[in-house]
């Protein structure tokens, strides 16, 4: 482990693996680099790639400035990538890769973008994120129920059924979950205006004009699977590609081959895969 301070004076802590290209992998929700898919992921792309994972502000061994800010994040960002060497691949997924996305559109120096599943909600095909999910996380957060907190994300911001999320509690990993559920309110932020069931803006990308690749898995709800084909639509230099079998839960091995040919190609990816 290593740390960069971010703008705001904030220690980021981040691992760093392998040899070749920089590549920075960014967490989703409740995820950091203890606890969640991208340090597995990380050992798969080791042997081509220069692999950073860090630990977002708030979660693990990073710290934290309030208030919080999506700019911050970017800033957090914009210090590792300085770490690496100046430039990168940059990947995401989940709110993660709506971070990235949020990086990107702030300019700063990302030579190839992949996002998977950014958790946006584009249509009618699932009940669209209350209004009021917003602030109801940050009441629960201020309250410390955290085990509420997280059981809002599951329901309403995820859309598990109440039964599923009544069991979630009983599994080992729950604690985990509730460890880091402060930070849910800075991945509402991230994904908030744009799960509500409208079209995503038309304009909001134009500066992403990296090659860029949006993957959804097969397996993964019609709503997650419009929204990305609806995602790779809207930005400028973007190709869209189906990981049969998979879901949102992603098979790190599954994945790593789509990362490695999009990263190490000229390609920008096929609309049509």
């Amino acid at each position: 482990m290593d740390k960069v301070v971010s703008a705001d004076g904030t220690a980021i802590a981040f691992d760093r693996i392998g040899d070749g290209p920089p590549l920075i992998l960014v967490d989703g929700a409740l995820c950091y680099r203890a606890s969640g898919p991208n340090g597995q992921l990380a050992r798969q792309l080791a042997s081509d790639f220069t692999v950073m994972t860090y630990d977002r502000r708030g979660r693990g061994d990073s710290g934290d400035s309030p208030p919080y800010a999506i700019e911050r994040e970017v800033d957090d960002l914009e210090a590792l990538i300085k770490e690496a060497g100046g430039s990168v691949y940059l990947y995401g997924i989940s709110s993660g890769a709506a971070l990235a996305l949020e990086a990107a559109t702030h300019g700063l120096p990302v030579d190839k973008l992949l996002l998977y599943e950014a958790p946006f909600v584009v249509d009618d095909s699932r009940s669209p994120v209350p209004p009021s999910y917003a602030s109801e996380l940050d009441e629960l957060v201020a309250a410390d129920r955290r085990s509420d907190a997280v059981r809002l994300f599951m329901s309403k911001g995820v859309g598990l059924s109440g039964m599923v999320v009544a069991m979630m509690r009983f599994m080992p990993a729950w604690s985990k979950l509730k460890g880091v559920a402060h930070t849910l309110p800075y991945d509402a932020a991230l994904t908030g205006d744009l799960q509500h069931g409208h079209d995503l803006p038309a304009d909001r990308w134009d500066t992403v004009t990296m090659p860029t690749l949006v993957v959804v898995g097969g397996k993964s709800p019609t709503w997650m699977r419009n929204a990305m084909r609806a995602l790779a639509d809207v930005l400028p230099n973007a190709g869209h590609r189906t990981l049969d079998g998979q879901s949102h839960i992603v098979s790190p091995k599954a994945l790593a081959p789509v990362v490695t040919e999009f990263f190490t190609s000229d390609a920008t990816g096929d609309k049509e895969r």
